[in-house]
């Protein structure tokens, strides 16, 4: 039982997983478990993944930005999903923003990169994207393999303390 407990313990600090996004979705998906993540507990939002990926179609963005009012209803219907309709509805506005700005600068990871520095692109990202606070959207750029500064010197920027790595 103690090993159990200190496995989980070390999973509780650990750094996410980073990913090489190979279409806009894995974008999509990667913000939308740092929105599902906001407020919940991430063991909550990882137990759920599987069905929360089947629910919102593979977060295939051009899919998730098509959703109706009554496809989002049934969403908030479902028990795959955290059922939080302001969640589920700023996932669909923010498939349509990223398909918006996809458009305008030829790829989402063009959009990202066309900021100055991680604080420009944190802002626009807070500006334009739904439900993604300054927490959120250090997660997602991480995750994304965009460049952050150290997590610790993030947090002392912020005023935060860091959580110690067990």
């Amino acid at each position: 039982m103690e090993a159990t407990q200190t496995t989980h313990q070390r999973q509780d600090h650990q750094a996410p997983q980073q990913i090489v996004p190979q279409r806009t979705g894995d974008y999509l998906e990667v913000m939308s478990k740092a929105i599902f993540q906001t407020g919940i507990s991430w063991k909550v939002v990882e137990n759920k993944w599987p069905g929360i990926h089947d629910a919102f179609r593979g977060f295939d963005h051009r899919r998730v930005a098509s959703l109706t009012e009554a496809e989002m209803a049934d969403l908030g219907a479902d028990p795959r999903v955290i059922r939080n309709r302001r969640k589920i509805v700023a996932i669909v506005d923010n498939a349509r923003t990223m398909l918006d700005l996809e458009e305008q600068h030829g790829s989402f990871q063009n959009y990202l990169r066309s900021h100055s520095d991680f604080e420009a692109t944190v802002a626009d990202l807070r500006k334009r994207f739904k439900f993604l606070g300054e927490m959120g959207c250090f997660y997602f750029l991480y995750v994304v393999g965009e460049e952050v500064p150290s997590y610790e010197d993030w947090c002392r920027s912020r005023g935060r303390q860091p959580m110690a790595a067990h």
